[in-house]
């Protein structure tokens, strides 16, 4: 029997609400597949944050490093400043684990509304392959003249062809294992940014046409890919893309597969530890209350599941999160006919039922 360690980090919000239906359905998937698995918890985040000053401790990166994965809830404090827990446990985490692939599947399920018109389920099927630890979030940079009228700020892109080159090679990796159109989509700016992506269109064909024969490659502008996105979502299979644009073309796709209450993602180390969490952010208003929806941690709980290797337990859950949602009256809080701990039953039940 296999067995897994997983780091649990609850963080901020309904963070802990959601984190533990994830973690009833994944209870119920290794008692029906035949898996072990460990679960440790750390308190990181907003709270611990105001108590001790600190975000993360020196011991924490190499500590998570003794895993096979990390479970996130959330992160966001409303009593923190934005941007001192984002950049000090998420940030961090995923450049010194070097999590360099944000893997966010974009897949509309029956009985979720979507804002696109007669578009269903059968035109919303894609994934976006994020390049995560280069781009414009590095932080290179700098201000001169801070807070004078002369001032002058500068924040730079760095892409490097190791970087670039792990991406797309990930990108045509999964194009490939995911066997539905084949088509690997390029999204870029090559008539602005004529640097950083002559570097990622370059690197694009020629692994493409060295490696990657039976993939189809396309190419699209950002902007042209946002129209798309909304025009003609069926024409993508995977895309594959920078740090800036897919941090902005995910939260897209996660409006149109029926919000931040069903999407979720994976921050990717195939050669190391990843980290797997929900979409949406802590929403400290539903805190307590029970209504918030589970379903984008149950499903960073099936991606994470799926990424171990556990294919058939992933598919397994996923089949429970479908029929789930089937009986939901809506997907915002407060608006499903359960609550948040009663979803995550029904999904577990599902889970326990599945045919052999």
């Amino acid at each position: 029997m296999k067995s897994y360690k997983i780091a649990v980090l609850p963080g901020d919000g309904t963070g802990p609400e959601v984190v533990a239906e994830g973690m009833k359905a994944l209870a119920a998937l290794a008692d029906r597949v035949g898996f072990s698995y460990e679960s440790a918890d750390f308190d990181f985040g907003g709270d611990r944050y105001l108590r001790t000053g600190e975000t993360l401790p020196d011991s924490a990166v190499d500590e998570l490093r003794q895993f096979d994965a990390i479970y996130l809830g959330a992160i966001g404090h409303p009593d923190v400043k934005p941007g001192i827990l984002e950049k000090g446990i998420l940030l961090r985490l995923r450049f010194e684990l070097d999590q360099y692939i944000n893997l966010r599947p974009v897949k509309l399920y029956p009985n979720v509304p979507t804002p696109i018109k007669d578009k269903g389920p059968e035109e919303i099927d894609f994934v976006v392959v994020r390049e995560n630890t280069e781009g414009i979030y590095t932080g290179a940079g700098g201000f001169f003249k801070k807070g004078t009228p002369d001032e002058i700020a500068v924040q730079e892109s760095i892409n490097t062809r190791k970087g670039v080159e792990r991406c797309l090679r990930y990108a045509f990796d999964y194009t490939r294992r995911r066997n539905k159109d084949r088509t690997l989509t390029l999204c870029g700016k090559t008539n602005v940014l004529t640097y950083a992506f002559d570097l990622w269109e370059r690197a694009f064909h020629e692994v493409g046409e060295a490696d990657y024969g039976d993939i189809r490659r396309d190419y699209a502008h950002v902007d042209a890919i946002c129209m798309w996105m909304v025009k003609n979502p069926e024409w993508f299979d995977v895309i594959v893309t920078d740090n800036i644009f897919g941090d902005i073309i995910t939260d897209l796709g996660a409006m149109i597969q029926g919000g931040m209450g069903i999407a979720a993602g994976g921050n990717i180390n195939p050669e190391g530890v990843s980290m797997f969490e929900p979409i949406g952010g802590s929403a400290p208003k539903y805190t307590g209350r029970n209504v918030i929806n589970p379903m984008a941690a149950i499903g960073a709980c099936q991606l994470m599941v799926d990424t171990l290797g556990e294919h058939e337990g992933a598919a397994i859950l996923e089949a429970a999160i479908v029929s789930t949602l089937q009986q939901l009256k809506g997907m915002g809080a407060g608006e499903m006919g359960y609550s948040t701990s009663e979803v995550g039953d029904l999904v577990a039940g599902a889970v326990t039922a599945a045919s052999p």
